[in-house]
């Protein structure tokens, strides 16, 4: 079943576009600086910007998975990164490039998850689990094929960003804020608190312990 069938709201779909978009973007941008061909940077981009979309549909057994019913997915994600690899050269900061675009795919995708997993009447946690799943590990699975250490297992302010958004929306949705607006604000929230994040180097605290 495609989102666009789960999610009438032509809006939501649309973000699911520019998560889908995002996270080729941060895919062919991190295989073409480590020099992979061009099938490789679309393998790239298509891990990552489906990878956690697939393992949240098995985790939540819906069949068939959504890009093997809506092309859409394979299609824009193809073009975009065929797209990026000509004009590679415009993009002089790569690691800045790649935060960017990877915090617009972290929060799109939290959203999307988060309210697939609401919609199927799932707990809060199970809710919040997916829209972590579903926006990590793409990166992951993307960060490991590049042998790269994925973000998420350092000390950035990722994982708790998604979680924050989701708390938000559950706490807003207690006072009765509509569904769209509170989606809006989740997005923006993640969103900021990832890119503040990077902009004041903010970083959670490791547990060590003295001997």
């Amino acid at each position: 079943m495609s989102h666009s069938l789960v999610f009438p709201d032509i809006l939501l779909y649309l973000l699911d576009m520019v998560g889908v978009i995002a996270c080729a973007i941060a895919g062919t941008l991190l295989a073409q600086h480590k020099g992979f061909d061009i099938s490789g940077c679309i393998l790239v981009a298509m891990v990552n910007a489906i990878g956690g979309g697939t393992l949240r549909d098995m985790a939540l057994d819906r069949h068939p998975l959504f890009w093997m019913t809506d092309l859409n997915y394979v299609i824009v994600i193809t073009v975009t990164s065929l797209i990026l690899q000509i004009f590679f050269h415009l993009y002089h900061k790569i690691d800045k490039a790649l935060k960017l675009f990877d915090a617009i795919g972290l929060a799109a995708f939290s959203v999307i998850g988060f309210k697939i997993a609401l919609n199927q009447d799932m707990s809060p946690i199970i809710a919040i689990m997916m829209g972590v799943w579903t926006a990590m590990i793409g990166g992951m699975l993307r960060d490991i094929i590049c042998n790269e250490i994925p973000l998420v297992l350092q000390r950035e302010i990722y994982i708790t960003a998604s979680i924050a958004g989701s708390v938000a929306y559950l706490i807003l949705q207690q006072f009765g804020v509509s569904s769209g607006i509170n989606e809006f604000i989740m997005l923006f929230i993640i969103f900021a608190v990832r890119m503040l994040a990077l902009k004041f180097d903010w970083h959670l605290p490791s547990i060590r312990l003295v001997a």
